[in-house]
């Protein structure tokens, strides 16, 4: 599936270096800019990936990836997955939760895979996992609330 052809969604091919091959979704979330940068790709079955190399910024005190960097991996991916199945919608995250069931080491591939359980005319309802090369860290469910996009005064996005 091919979705960079579309406006709303934005989501630019990689070309270099390790995540060559991927699609970004640059410059639309400055907090999600500043906390990844977040990757997603189409595997063979069409089904989404998304993919996070987590740096030292996003460590605990423990050294382990921070429960905070990981909730927000896995808000990108709600929408990713979400996004997969239904393109061109504008939502915002209704609710969020997370069971955190292992430890994620930064430097380490981490990637997000889920579905799409419902979705409503108003309310899309997504389950995940985020896995640490093979280990289970977090599950995830959430449910976007579908809303009219923000335009600011003056029409520019």
């Amino acid at each position: 599936m091919d979705t960079t052809t579309t406006p709303e969604t934005r989501l630019l091919p990689v070309t270099e270096g390790e995540w060559a091959g991927w699609l970004r979704w640059p410059g639309t979330d400055p907090f999600e800019d500043h906390t990844g940068p977040f990757f997603a790709r189409y595997d063979a079955g069409g089904v989404i990936e998304c993919g996070f190399r987590p740096e030292a910024k996003n460590s605990n005190g423990g050294g382990n990836v921070h429960g905070g960097a990981l909730l927000t991996f896995a808000d990108f991916a709600l929408f990713m997955i979400a996004s997969a199945v239904l393109p061109e919608f504008h939502g915002v995250t209704a609710t969020l939760n997370a069971e955190f069931v292992g430890a994620a080491r930064p430097s380490r591939l981490l990637t997000a895979r889920g579905e799409v359980v419902k979705a409503g005319r108003s309310l899309i309802f997504v389950r995940g996992t985020i896995d640490d090369e093979g280990a289970a860290v977090m599950s995830f469910s959430g449910v976007i609330k579908r809303i009219t996009r923000y335009r600011p005064a003056g029409g520019a996005d």
